[in-house]
């Protein structure tokens, strides 16, 4: 794994923690701020795998 691939997943980890915590005391603002930082993650472990792939195709 690359910076950003860890990156992402720490921040997708982040954003299920807080959409969890806003489910319960049913608050639309935390939930969609969850779900904003899992986009935002995943967005950042996307552009981390071709960077993956090529570190990889270099190392060969």
């Amino acid at each position: 794994m690359n910076k950003e691939q860890i990156k992402g997943a720490v921040k997708e980890a982040a954003g299920k923690v807080q959409q969890k915590a806003g489910e319960p005391v049913d608050s639309p603002s935390t939930i969609a701020k969850g779900v904003a930082k899992q986009i935002q993650g995943k967005g950042l472990k996307a552009v981390g795998d071709p960077k993956e792939g090529a570190d990889k195709a270099l190392d060969r």
